[in-house]
């Protein structure tokens, strides 16, 4: 038994595959909380902006998956 040896390539893939799902959820709660914040300060500027916002968000959103549909037909 070696308690000061390297890790295996293999090992560090291990490692890494558990700690993908907490990531994930990291960077999910993180969107969660900016979408949020991001929906109240547009929804407190009024009408007129939040139309504007609306479109921009709706076009964004379009835009990344034409893009998602085009790379993964390739």
């Amino acid at each position: 038994m070696e308690f000061n040896a390297d890790m295996k390539p293999h090992a560090q893939d291990a490692l890494l595959g558990l700690l993908a799902p907490i990531w994930q959820l990291a960077i999910m709660a993180c969107l969660i909380v900016v979408t949020i914040v991001a929906g109240y300060k547009l929804l407190m500027r009024g009408p007129s902006r939040m139309l504007r916002g609306v479109v921009m968000a709706g076009g964004a959103v379009v835009g990344v998956i034409v893009i998602g549909m085009l790379f993964s037909m390739t």
